[in-house]
């Protein structure tokens, strides 16, 4: 690590300057006679010793140790100030955690196919660093006492800080130059589409989607270099356009659900052709408008052969708004089987409704009485496709009568004439009299269904 090797080179360098200090120090130099030339003391039995200092050289290998203590301790013998040793341990101890923050925490950026993101992974994630958090402290207030803290940013201002996020089994496991790198290759990418945009709306022309996506595309060129092919592809299911445009549209199926292999499948099969379409035929002219409309059909096949026949045509069918409408019945119901059912009642009583509409023999008045009709057929179609009970049909009603005094004169056969009836209802509706008796002025009943009129 930089600092590492910063902290090496210092502490080389302060051990030199004093082992220079020691040797040529006055007390190490030989005591010279003011008089002559230094002779020995004959007189004493003291024998002359010649002290050699060498300087002792130290790999820093022999300093670190994956025991903390034993670390900390190897820093404490080589002299190392304790301010020192508190930055040294903070910062490897911060850069253990970082790689597990990256490497251990399930966010749910890290979940690209979804097109929503899962309010659990989000909560889980959160509780997880917030745990890796505490653990860290901890070990931290172990190592180096009560007193180790210094002023440090949130868990969420450090988020913030490093902008993109680069975690997971595969970019988290991304050097810091790396992921560095990759910040700074987005940064001027987004930069420069941003000044495009701006120039464009200050000369009061719309952008060109080509010089968009040529702009993307340099994105992806740069990211390539530095990327490996694995790595490269988790970037893009994650923060491309592509891939983003992609979670939409399933979003909008509503109930495909995609699994994470059928989400890289379908980018796979999708992402060539829409660079293609993108960067060169997203214009209006003819020939723009056939080499896409060629790519799109190839588009479609690919998406066929990535997802098999029956995932495709479940795709398809949820592409129809009715399909989608059939399946949130029926799923209400708790009967999500009883779905292509549904939608095929809805398709007929479709094509019923347009048939009652087209009908210019109806009235307006008839063409109502219709679709209300049409409508109940419907309604008990449903219920029956969703096993629900049906309604018995109401009981027919006992006809409407009036009454009539009978006139001098007056027949059987003339009351039903007069009133659009036959001598059969006339006599059902009286069956308690005797006809042959009545005279002028005996009342009957006369069945109709809107009383009080003749």
């Amino acid at each position: 690590m930089r600092w590492r090797a910063i902290l090496l080179l210092s502490l080389g360098l302060n051990l030199a300057l004093a082992l220079v200090l020691f040797v040529f120090h006055p007390w190490s130099a030989p005591r010279k006679n003011s008089a002559g030339p230094e002779v020995a003391d004959t007189g004493t039995n003291l024998v002359r010793t010649n002290v050699v200092i060498r300087r002792q050289f130290f790999s820093w290998r022999e300093v670190e140790s994956p025991d903390y203590p034993t670390y900390i301790s190897n820093l404490r013998d080589i002299g190392c100030p304790e301010s020192t040793i508190r930055d040294i341990i903070v910062a490897d101890v911060n850069q253990l955690y970082a790689l597990k923050r990256a490497t251990e925490v399930v966010t749910a950026e890290q979940q690209w196919w979804r097109s929503e993101p899962d309010q659990g992974v989000i909560k889980a994630a959160e509780e997880k660093l917030r745990a890796l958090d505490d653990e860290r402290r901890a070990l931290l207030t172990r190592l180096l006492g009560p007193n180790w803290e210094v002023t440090e940013p949130s868990l969420a201002a450090l988020r913030m800080q490093q902008g993109l996020a680069l975690d997971g089994p595969v970019l988290g496991l991304l050097t810091a130059d790396a992921k560095a790198a990759v910040r700074q290759i987005v940064a001027r990418q987004e930069q420069k589409a941003q000044d495009y945009l701006a120039a464009q709306r200050s000369a009061g022309k719309k952008p060109d989607p080509a010089e968009l996506a040529r702009l993307r595309q340099g994105t992806r060129d740069e990211l390539a270099k530095i990327l490996t092919p694995p790595q490269l592809e988790e970037y893009l299911l994650r923060y491309s356009d592509n891939a983003q445009e992609l979670r939409g549209a399933l979003g909008r199926l509503n109930y495909f659900s995609a699994t994470p292999d059928e989400f890289r499948n379908l980018f796979r099969a999708e992402d060539p052709f829409d660079q293609q379409i993108k960067l060169y035929y997203s214009g209006d002219d003819p020939a723009s408008v056939q080499q896409r409309t060629a790519l799109e059909a190839q588009r479609e096949e690919a998406i066929k052969i990535a997802l098999g026949p029956e995932r495709y045509a479940e795709y398809q069918r949820l592409q129809d708004p009715g399909f989608r409408d059939a399946m949130t019945a029926a799923l209400q119901a708790g009967q999500p089987d009883s779905a292509q059912t549904l939608y095929e009642i809805g398709q007929a009583t479709a094509q019923e409704r347009n048939k009652i509409q087209a009908d210019d023999s109806l009235t307006a008045q008839q063409k109502e009485i219709e679709l209300k009709r049409m409508e109940l057929d419907q309604a008990m179609a449903t219920a029956q496709a969703l096993g629900q009970s049906v309604p018995a049909e109401p009981p027919t009603p006992a006809p409407l009568r009036m009454v009539h005094i009978i006139e001098f004169g007056e027949t059987l056969d003339q009351l039903a004439a007069r009133y659009g009836l036959s001598i059969r209802d006339i006599l059902a509706a009286n069956a308690n009299l005797d006809f042959t008796t009545l005279r002028p002025g005996d009342s009957i009943l006369v069945p109709t269904g809107q009383p009080g009129r003749p």
